[in-house]
C-alpha cells in the first residue's frame, strides 16, 4: 500500500504519474466501458471537505485516452481508459481547491493515480481516482466513479488529507494516516484503514482498523497492535 506522505508502507509501490499530454478534453465524447476487472482492480498509471458515504452525482462524459498496448482487465480482454484529469475537472463534487491545484508536477505529468475494477456491483468497470500532492505525494483526495450510460457518477469522495483509496476484493478500502500536533509529515502517529461496501445506492462503512505507531526500530516506524471495529 502506498504511504500517504510518499512513504512505501507495503508492496514497494512508488509514485506513478498519469500523463494527460496526449488527451483532448472534449466534454461531449462518450466513454465506452469495457469488461470488468478482477476484485482487486487494475491500476492504470499514476497517482477540505469529506463525503465519506457519498450519494451519486452526475459527471459529464469524459474523453478516453488510447489504451496502452496490452492494457486489459483481469479477464484478459482489453478495455479503454478514461482521462482522470478531465473527469475530475468536470465533476461538481470535486472542490474548487483541488481543481485549482490540479496541475502537472513536471512537464505534462499529473499527480493522479487511477484504478479500474469492480466495486459498485455494476456490470461496467468502476474507476477509483486518487489526487496526490507534487511535493510529498500526500493523498489530497479520493474519488470513485460509476459508469452510467455515456457518463460517470461520483459515488464516493473524501477530501480530508491524507487519504488514499483502493479496490480490494470488491470492497473500497480507504487509508488515512493520523497525525498528532507535533508529528512530522514523514512520521504519523498511526493510521486508519476503513473498508466500505456498496449497498446498491451508496458506500457504507463495514470495518475500521486503527493502528498506532509507538516504537522506532532501526530508524523505521513499528505499528502497535491494531484495533478493529466492524459495523
Amino acid at each position: 500500500m502506498r504511504g500517504l506522505n510518499g512513504q512505501v508502507l507495503t508492496g514497494g509501490r512508488s509514485l506513478v504519474l498519469v500523463s494527460a499530454g496526449t488527451v483532448v478534453l472534449v466534454g461531449t465524447a462518450v466513454f465506452a466501458v469495457g469488461c470488468a476487472t478482477g476484485g482487486t482492480g487494475l491500476r492504470d498509471g499514476g497517482p477540505a471537505r469529506s463525503d465519506a458515504v457519498a450519494k451519486a452525482s452526475p459527471v459529464a462524459p469524459s474523453t478516453p485516452s488510447d489504451p496502452s498496448p496490452g492494457a486489459a482487465s483481469a479477464s484478459g480482454r482489453p478495455f479503454k481508459k478514461v482521462d482522470p484529469v478531465a473527469l475530475l475537472k468536470a465533476d461538481p463534487k470535486v472542490s474548487a481547491e483541488i481543481k485549482r491545484d490540479l496541475k502537472p508536477c513536471a512537464g505534462k505529468e499529473y499527480p493522479v493515480d487511477v484504478s479500474y475494477g469492480k466495486v459498485t456491483g455494476s456490470p461496467a468497470v468502476d474507476i477509483v481516482v486518487n489526487v496526490l500532492s507534487c511535493a510529498d505525494a500526500l493523498g489530497r483526495g479520493s474519488y470513485v466513479y460509476r459508469a452510467d450510460g455515456g457518463s460517470y457518477e461520483n459515488v464516493f469522495s473524501d477530501e480530508q488529507p491524507p487519504v488514499y483509496a483502493e479496490i480490494d476484493r470488491g470492497d473500497l478500502v480507504v487509508t488515512k494516516q493520523v497525525y498528532g500536533k507535533s508529528d512530522a509529515l514523514a512520521y504519523p502517529s498511526g493510521e486508519d484503514v476503513i473498508t466500505y461496501r456498496w449497498n446498491g445506492e451508496a458506500f457504507t462503512e463495514q470495518d475500521r482498523v486503527h493502528s498506532e505507531y509507538s516504537n522506532v526500530v532501526d530508524g523505521g516506524l513499528q505499528p502497535a497492535p491494531a484495533t478493529s471495529q466492524k459495523n
